[in-house]
């Protein structure tokens, strides 16, 4: 549909820690370098379909480690093991500056959309990592949503469809390597926002692909699949 207005967003796109905050974080420079701290890949795709689509992109670029901006408040994991032992005042600031921000700003374009009359496509950009326990990920691309959602259900498999002509090498996997219903950005707007005014879709890209020989044009496949998903909507 024409009334549909895409919103990007990346709530795992740097591994920046706050000056601060920085006592906290001391011997943490790995943890913060490895997929336990960003999503590697998820920012520079994200800017990718920003300019190509020419929307507007809402992006976190403050460390998961200092706060999860992919988790609920009530959810204890939004903590690392390097901010869950810190008081409880000093946790209610990190969240009031560094996360707050970021949900306010998505809930207010969803608002601003609706007022329009308008629709939400959300697609929130992350990446995963190839392995993970031993496990291998048997996936190039993922796309997670609410399946008992019959709206973000069908333009999923639209884009698994569209996303697999442009590039039949590609392993798609539909609510995999995780849940699309699970705690996240895309499920905290599903519980505010009806079908009619909302679609929430993650994507999530294999780390195996970021700066690997064809990641360029991988990135212009997936902004293509994506355009050709909303003009046919």
């Amino acid at each position: 549909m024409r009334n549909d207005s895409l919103l990007l967003t990346c709530e795992h796109g740097g591994n920046r820690i706050p000056r601060a905050l920085a006592p906290a974080f001391r011997g943490a420079g790995r943890a913060l370098a490895s997929h336990r701290g960003w999503d590697p890949g998820a920012l520079a795709l994200a800017r990718l379909l920003a300019r190509r689509l020419g929307r507007p992109l809402r992006a976190v670029t403050w460390s998961r480690l200092l706060v999860d901006a992919n988790r609920a408040p009530g959810n204890p994991r939004i903590w690392s093991p390097f901010t869950a032992a810190l008081p409880r005042p000093e946790r209610l600031r990190i969240l009031e500056r560094w996360w707050w921000p970021h949900r306010r700003a998505v809930e207010a374009a969803v608002a601003a959309a609706a007022g329009r009359g308008r629709r939400v496509v959300h697609v929130a950009v992350h990446s995963f990592a190839p392995v993970l326990d031993g496990r291998v990920r048997s996936a190039d691309v993922g796309l997670l949503y609410d399946s008992r959602r019959r709206r973000e259900a069908e333009l999923c498999r639209r884009w698994i469809a569209i996303l697999g002509r442009l590039d039949p090498e590609l392993r798609l996997r539909r609510n995999y390597p995780y849940r699309g219903d699970a705690d996240g950005l895309t499920t905290w707007l599903r519980r505010r926002h009806p079908e009619s005014r909302y679609l929430g879709v993650e994507l999530e890209v294999n780390q195996a692909r970021v700066g690997a020989p064809g990641w360029r044009r991988f990135q212009e496949r997936v902004a293509e699949s994506l355009r050709e998903l909303l003009a046919g909507r």
